[in-house]
């Protein structure tokens, strides 16, 4: 053990408290005795003790009584009950009220002995633990997040100055400069960290699948409703809950999302029975809400309950300075998922980098520098490698439904029309990515 077990004893019979004191000293613990229940609290109000050998029967308060307001006041309290009644009634009712265990008088060392080194047992679990908590407090859990720039740092920032409260959060942005690990950042540095963290791609569904997706459904509730399903508000009871498009559900959603957002109940699809969840909300877009507010399109209560705080992700082209370590980052990635030796990029190749606008923001230097790595076959990226050329200069003045529409079809292709795999590779669900090939008519190559 790495420190010494404290034991508290409390019996009203001084026999008792002195053969346990002995016992237990001798095998090395920290020991202490209260004769009845009203001195033992007041030990536990001045300091703490691993395990509490508590008697059930002593004049004034017992130790069933004792017990629970112990447990009031720590939960995770080792109570071993003793007594000389053994009934099932009265084990059950101490471990009904949270005892570790009880033993029955005359007790047998042996017995005992055993008891207590469970307990400890119990005791350095909880220990290890707080201390795996305690690390996974001090991991920043946001993959990608790589920069030094000014413009991050603002960013992070206001991630560490939001991730305390529950306050909802809309985070704006272009199109893959990383909204949702800005999300997640919140999240993994909030006080909801040790809980879910669900995301829905609101764009990608339907208002019917959307609806079933939030809140779930019954059995039987529409066809092909073969079983209950949990929704993901329900998911993310304790946790966070993120939104991705928002600015694109109906005028419908946005009236049930609001409803849910003032009352965090709801109830399933074809149900009646009302569902509370203790959620917390963080949405994205890469739209202008408050104009679509003034056209109409979006609700002026929703965004203003949704708009709390207001995180604006910038653009890849506003932190170049940034570029270089991301480079590193992605070569590194990507190499050791493909059990290759790293590589390096040239001087030119990464100047060019940094003077590219990067109309796809993060996400399409991802892209570019997977390419190079998988098309490339020396130790060193080099200008050829990189698509910044013909393709590049006109994927500047092109739309961005145009770029996506090719990355997406190169990843298709790449993958050879693998939609698991290629949806895994582009960080989306499968159907979100039969929801591209749909939306530009993507088709297979030899297929009509």
């Amino acid at each position: 053990m790495s420190r010494k077990i404290s034991i508290l004893i409390v019996d009203d019979e001084p026999s008792v408290r002195e053969s346990l004191y002995s016992w237990f000293i001798e095998d090395g613990y920290v020991v202490d005795v209260a004769e009845n229940a009203k001195k033992a609290l007041a030990l536990l109000e001045t300091g703490s003790f691993d395990i509490i050998l508590a008697d059930i029967k002593m004049p004034g308060m017992d130790g069933l009584e004792m017990q629970r307001r112990i447990k009031a006041l720590n939960k995770d309290s080792i109570v071993i009950i003793m007594t000389a009644f053994a009934s099932v009634e009265t084990a059950v009712r101490a471990l009904k009220d949270g005892a570790f265990d009880y033993i029955t008088k005359p007790f047998d060392p042996d017995d005992l002995s055993h008891l207590i080194r469970n307990a400890t047992k119990q005791i350095n679990l909880q220990t290890e633990n707080e201390v795996l908590k305690e690390k996974v407090s001090s991991l920043e859990n946001v993959e990608d997040l790589i920069g030094n720039s000014d413009a991050l740092k603002k960013v992070l920032k206001q991630v560490e100055s939001v991730a305390q409260s529950n306050s909802s959060v809309i985070i704006t942005g272009e199109s893959g400069t990383g909204k949702e690990l800005i999300a997640r950042a919140i999240h993994s540095n909030s006080p909801r960290k040790f809980f879910p963290l669900v995301s829905v791609h609101c764009g990608a569904l339907t208002e019917s699948l959307l609806e079933s997706e939030l809140f779930g459904h019954e059995k039987g509730a529409f066809t092909g409703a073969m079983y209950n399903r949990k929704g993901r508000f329900e998911m993310a009871d304790g946790g966070t809950i993120f939104l991705d498009e928002i600015a694109t559900i109906s005028p419908k959603m946005q009236v049930e999302l609001l409803r849910v957002l003032e009352s965090k109940t709801f109830v399933r699809v074809g149900g009646n029975k009302e569902i509370s969840s203790d959620f917390r909300v963080i949405c994205a877009t890469n739209r202008d809400l408050k104009k679509l507010v003034e056209n109409g399109t979006f609700r002026e209560d929703l965004f203003y309950r949704l708009n709390v705080v207001n995180i604006e992700v910038p653009p890849l082209r506003e932190r170049t300075e940034d570029i270089a370590l991301l480079v590193d980052y992605f070569i590194t990635k990507y190499c050791t998922s493909m059990s290759r030796d790293l590589v390096k990029i040239d001087a030119a190749a990464l100047r060019r980098l940094e003077e590219f606008e990067f109309p796809g923001n993060v996400r399409e230097l991802e892209n570019m520098i997977e390419r190079a790595i998988v098309t490339g076959n020396g130790k060193e990226i080099h200008l050829k490698d990189l698509p910044l050329g013909k393709d590049i200069v006109n994927s500047a003045v092109e739309s961005l439904d145009d770029l996506e529409n090719k990355h997406v079809l190169q990843i298709l292709n790449k993958y050879g029309w693998n939609i698991s795999r290629a949806a895994q590779a582009l960080k989306v669900d499968r159907v979100t990515l039969y929801s591209k090939i749909k939306k530009y008519g993507l088709k297979q190559p030899g297929k009509k």
